[in-house]
């Protein structure tokens, strides 16, 4: 009589999840290996950004040339009714200014000339995952658009008298919101454009909706209910309204849960974009 024989089970050993080719920004905290390796991308592309004079002068006289023609303009509005000064009304447009500028203007031929020289092609070959590429290449300006931002502050309380910020996580969670979403943003036009000098082109739309809608020139609080409600739906204003906020106040909790949530969408769509219509291939 025969025993039946068990038949051996193989163990397939698990594998290892591939990596996401079409991950941005952030899922979580980096870990080491991550941080080291998108700050040496950093490093690298400092030292690019450093040696490009057209770039610096973008990222560093550009802003105080708009802020100059802002504060020059504010003179003629009217700004009794709106709660703000004039310099209130200058300087927290100022940050919106510096943050559009030196990051979304400054990453798109950032993105398209690292995409024809084949540079994101051979770093995708490497350890490094898409995130870490698209996010370690823009430290650079993100830093920079910090630090200005941080001493228009500073400008702010000691020659305009503005006072100290009155909530200091609200102003900076404005900040990291803005910075995430124009760095998508950025990725995502890069992704329409085919040359570094047809940046200028394919920037244009949403930093002109920027510039004269989201508060930048012009605060939000001098303009009809009608019109005002239309542009708190543009992706800046919500980040401005909640800059401001941390500054000087004057949200309540309502406007600023709906500034919140409209940043957040604006960065998830960015996002979207980008896994969407980002090239990694050269257009050339």
């Amino acid at each position: 009589m025969s025993t039946p024989t068990s038949t051996p089970t193989s163990s397939t050993p698990t594998s290892t999840p591939t990596r996401s080719r079409t991950a941005l920004l952030v899922r979580g905290m980096p870990d080491a290996g991550a941080r080291r390796r998108m700050w040496a991308l950093a490093r690298a592309e400092l030292t690019l950004l450093v040696r490009n004079r057209t770039a610096v002068f973008v990222s560093l006289l550009m802003p105080v040339v708009m802020m100059g023609l802002a504060y020059s303009s504010s003179g003629e509005m009217e700004l009794g009714g709106t709660g703000l000064t004039r310099g209130e009304a200058v300087v927290t447009g100022g940050m919106g200014i510096v943050l559009v500028l030196v990051i979304y203007t400054g990453l798109i031929p950032m993105y398209v000339a690292r995409r024809e020289e084949r540079t994101l092609k051979r770093l995708r070959t490497g350890e490094l995952t898409d995130a870490e590429i698209l996010t370690g290449a823009a430290v650079p300006a993100v830093v920079l658009a910090l630090v200005q931002c941080a001493v228009l502050v500073g400008s702010g309380v000691l020659a305009f008298d503005i006072g100290a910020p009155r909530s200091v996580p609200v102003l900076l969670l404005g900040m990291a919101l803005g910075c995430a979403m124009l760095v998508a943003f950025a990725a995502a036009t890069a992704g329409f454009t085919k040359t570094v000098e047809s940046a200028q082109i394919t920037a244009m739309p949403l930093l002109t909706i920027s510039l004269t809608g989201s508060g930048l020139f012009v605060p939000i609080e001098v303009l009809p209910d009608a019109l005002a409600n239309v542009f708190r739906l543009l992706p800046l204003t919500s980040v401005v309204e909640l800059m401001k906020d941390g500054w000087l106040g004057g949200l309540g909790g309502a406007e600023r849960l709906r500034a919140l949530g409209l940043a957040v969408v604006w960065t998830a769509l960015a996002v979207f974009a980008v896994r969407r219509w980002f090239r990694w291939e050269p257009r050339h």
